[in-house]
């Protein structure tokens, strides 16, 4: 079975970057008609916020239906993402991804991708005896030399060991705070401004707007309500996946 090339979607795509073909991999959509960024992100498991970052990355490059101005998306771009998709899963930057399309060979990026690998192997046996240590002493927390061990691992960190940082997750539900709060004050005020209708409507039924009126503009908040709750919905979403931040950290 031949292997599925990449090749000139993308000024950044000089040579093509080849992989094997899996089995059972839809590669172009049935027809060879141009898919959407919806299509796309169910068929290969990117979401859309993720594939437009890598389109400004300059790693992916769709075309554009000169009709509407949106994006068409084909096999090769699949493929690409399909092939962004693993390397992101080992763990490999952008800027060796885009090495790799201007023309590197996978080979020599998974040499350089091995030294990092090694030596976070390297600092996580070192956490890990950490852990081990701690483990056999069976002290109580308030009990812990917390300096010392800090000051030790400080020492570790200077000689190129890299422990997990854990503290800097720890404010992340701060991230959609903003989000949930402005939907609640959006649903309040629209939730506000039905009641108020409904109410001038129950107080004066003579001078109220016909019913069929009435109930399009209770509609109208009534829609904003839900669509500012899916909105927050899945923005919350997103960010408890973390597909976002983690691109953003490359």
């Amino acid at each position: 079975m031949s292997a599925p090339t990449v090749g000139g979607t993308s000024k950044n795509l000089k040579k093509p970057l080849t992989f094997p073909l899996v089995e059972g991999v839809e590669y172009h959509r049935k027809g060879g008609k141009p898919m959407k960024i919806n299509e796309v992100e169910a068929q290969v498991g990117i979401t859309k916020k993720n594939i437009r970052f890598y389109e400004e990355q300059g790693l992916l490059s769709p075309r554009r239906d000169s009709s509407n101005g949106y994006r068409d998306y084909g096999g090769n771009e699949v493929a690409v993402l399909r092939q962004i998709k693993l390397m992101r899963k080992l763990g490999v930057p952008l800027e060796e991804i885009r090495r790799m399309q201007a023309g590197g060979t996978v080979a020599d990026g998974m040499r350089r991708h091995l030294v990092t690998l090694e030596r976070e192997q390297k600092s996580l046996e070192q956490s890990i005896q950490l852990c081990q240590s701690l483990k056999d002493r069976e002290e109580r927390l308030d009990a812990l030399d917390a300096a010392a061990l800090l000051e030790e691992m400080e020492r570790l960190e200077k000689t190129g060991t890299t422990f997990q940082d854990k503290q800097k997750n720890d404010l992340k539900p701060v991230r959609y705070a903003g989000a949930v709060v402005m939907a609640l004050l959006t649903t309040a005020l629209m939730a506000a401004l039905i009641v108020l209708m409904v109410w001038g409507f129950t107080v004066d039924p003579a001078d109220a707007p016909p019913l069929a009126l009435l109930v399009v503009l209770v509609a109208i908040p009534g829609v904003i309500i839900l669509g500012v709750l899916l909105a927050l919905f899945q923005r919350i979403k997103e960010i408890r996946k973390g597909e976002e931040d983690d691109a953003k950290n490359y």
